[in-house]
């Protein structure tokens, strides 16, 4: 790429979502697409466990997310499949497998069973098991689950597979996957008009996009108040093999409440078993500690207590971007061409069809479909209505 490049559409951050939106942008004709990224399909997802959970993931007071995430939860398997074709047949691990939420005491039950009517109350689809019916949906559970729900709607994808997919995807669309990292953004005018890159180049683009996960905010160059902290929340995640001889160990993804705190296992088809996740606010730290392994082994053993049976592959940990109200950040800023897709927390990867579609529609046409704008990034600005509210 030479020095002075220009772009229709500049990215920077090459994750899940900067990638799919860039995928997206070029499907919808927009020319000279670029991502800049030091390592395009890192970033949280490459540690993410892949549920598409919007119902059992549901908290209260977050009703809007939950559209949202229904939204993109609809368009998943059809998205995936379009994905593989894209990307010349490359797997994204999606999986039609719904979803378990299981509680082992009795503070635990009443607490699933508060959200059990709020599932109902909503009208969402969800189903109240006992402890004998959970068990029977899934044997491994431990004798002790006192109760659970099944949500049928909540399936999964394999992230580090949907990287890769989308990686290829945008580079058999044409989209320029540029290995750096952005150190400043241009701004020219009071309009972002490019970024300048680690090794020395610049990109000149009409529109850049910030999807740079949890260090979005801390672009150098990028004024004041344009766009809210976007804080690290920490998460560690173990990864299992689960023996052919073992198999099937689980069906469905398994949420769980243990002693207060949350947990879940999601069970591949190629016999891999990811157990997480802690949520740490320890800034921009992803060590792996001894003490977040345990919790989460200690926790599933206690739910499924054949785990202990089962190889142990990885230990990790990653980086969630956390906007103020933990709601995703979605369209343009306060500065004439900047636009955020930054903000998801623990929902990235599957709310990455939606935020795609929803930016490249804004992308190619300069208007703000209807679903992102709750999500709008001024809403956190001095003068929009929530910034007061919450003055």
């Amino acid at each position: 790429m030479p020095s002075g490049s220009r772009a229709d559409v500049l990215v920077i951050g090459g994750g899940v979502i900067g990638l799919a939106v860039a995928w997206r942008a070029a499907q919808r004709g927009l020319r000279n697409v670029i991502v800049v990224d030091p390592g395009h399909g890192r970033g949280a997802a490459g540690v993410a466990a892949g549920m598409l959970a919007p119902v059992t993931e549901l908290q209260y007071g977050e009703e809007p997310l939950l559209h949202l995430g229904m939204a993109s939860n609809r368009r998943y398997e059809g998205f995936a499949a379009e994905l593989t074709e894209a990307s010349g047949g490359l797997d994204t691990g999606y999986r039609r497998c719904g979803t378990i939420a299981v509680a082992l005491d009795s503070d635990d039950r009443a607490e699933l069973r508060e959200l059990y009517a709020f599932h109902q109350r909503l009208g969402l689809d969800s189903s109240w098991l006992t402890g004998r019916e959970a068990r029977r949906l899934e044997p491994m559970l431990a004798p002790g689950v006192r109760g659970g729900l099944h949500a049928a709607d909540d399936h999964q994808v394999d992230p580090r597979r949907l990287l890769t997919a989308l990686v290829a995807a945008c580079e058999r669309a044409g989209v320029r996957l540029h290995r750096a990292e952005a150190v400043e953004l241009l701004v020219d005018g009071g309009r972002a008009v490019g970024a300048r890159l680690d090794d020395g180049e610049s990109v000149a683009a009409e529109q850049v996009v910030l999807a740079a996960g949890p260090h979005s905010h801390r672009l150098p160059g990028l004024p004041e108040g344009v766009l809210p902290a976007v804080r690290p929340v920490k998460g560690q995640i173990v990864r299992l093999r689960i023996p052919e001889a073992y198999r099937p160990f689980l069906s469905r993804n398994v949420r769980a409440v243990v002693r207060g705190r949350h947990l879940y296992l999601v069970p591949r088809e190629n016999g891999e078993l990811v157990i997480g996740a802690t949520t740490e606010e320890q800034g921009y730290d992803t060590t792996v500690t001894a003490g977040g392994v345990y919790e989460l082994l200690r926790d599933a053993h206690e739910l499924v207590p054949g785990i202990t049976e089962l190889p142990l592959v990885e230990t990790s940990a990653g980086l969630r971007p956390g906007s103020p109200d933990n709601a995703p950040l979605l369209g343009p800023t306060d500065l004439p061409g900047l636009v955020a897709a930054t903000g998801h927390y623990r929902n990235g990867v599957l709310l990455t069809p939606v935020t795609a579609d929803l930016l490249a529609d804004y992308l190619a046409t300069g208007e703000v479909p209807q679903p992102a704008r709750p999500f709008a990034p001024t809403r956190f600005s001095p003068a929009s209505p929530v910034a007061k509210a919450s003055a």
